[in-house]
């Protein structure tokens, strides 16, 4: 049973994948020499709800490779093993809130901040798993256009993040490097079962980071609108 249900989720994300894609409205922010940005010509209200949109798509696929990963390569005693050791992720050691009151207390502008450290931080990561991806022997086509795409989405809201900024907090001009070089370190060419368990430990920090940036941004948004009945 738990065979059929794997391959009917399989098959449902086959035929859902090309419809999430075309359904994403783009976050055209990237800047070229000599043009205006497509983001600096719409409003901040328009442009929160795109970054939004962005961010819960990421969240969505992150959800589906990560369970895509663990069905393909995690046997069910090694799942076991990474929930109790409690595996540190890369952006533990953030300046970014880590509870639900601490979120509540902090302003906007750290929240977009918050927001903007997560996304540059998981940039090289993702790169990264693309690369060790391609060396599994039997990894699915899908599961590497999601990475792939994951990637590529992941750059552009922080295009979008870096705009927004500008726009709520009138910072014309930012630092917007966050990453620590030292932040994520990989070796060369690990062996093939510490490959996994790394990517798996990737693929599962980077859904719970994902999801913390959907939450900072909505709150955010909920505060613009009823900043007084936000939880």
């Amino acid at each position: 049973a738990h065979l059929v249900t794997v391959k009917q989720r399989s098959a449902w994300a086959v035929l859902l994948w090309p419809c999430m894609l075309t359904m994403s409205i783009p976050l055209d922010c990237k800047e070229e020499p000599g043009s205006v940005s497509h983001c600096n010509s719409i409003s901040q209200e328009k442009l929160l709800d795109r970054v939004i949109q962005h961010a819960e798509l990421i969240y969505h696929v992150s959800e589906e490779s990560f369970s895509m990963f663990e069905e393909m390569f995690i046997p069910f005693p090694l799942r076991l093993q990474r929930n109790q050791a409690g595996y540190a992720c890369i952006t533990k050691t953030l300046p970014i809130p880590s509870s639900k009151s601490e979120t509540q207390q902090i302003s906007d502008k750290w929240l977009l901040h918050s927001v903007l450290m997560l996304v540059q931080s998981w940039v090289e990561p993702l790169v990264y798993l693309q690369t060790t991806l391609e060396r599994y022997d039997d990894a699915p086509d899908m599961l590497l256009n999601k990475t792939k795409w994951m990637s590529e989405k992941l750059i552009s809201l922080e295009q979008g993040v870096v705009v927004l900024i500008k726009k709520m907090l009138d910072e014309g001009t930012l630092t917007t490097t966050y990453s620590d070089q030292g932040i994520f370190q990989h070796d060369a060419q690990p062996e093939m079962l510490e490959s996994i368990l790394r990517d798996y430990t990737l693929l599962g920090c980077f859904k719970k980071d994902a999801h913390k940036m959907e939450a900072f941004l909505k709150l955010l948004k909920c505060r613009q609108t009823d900043k007084y009945n936000c939880a």
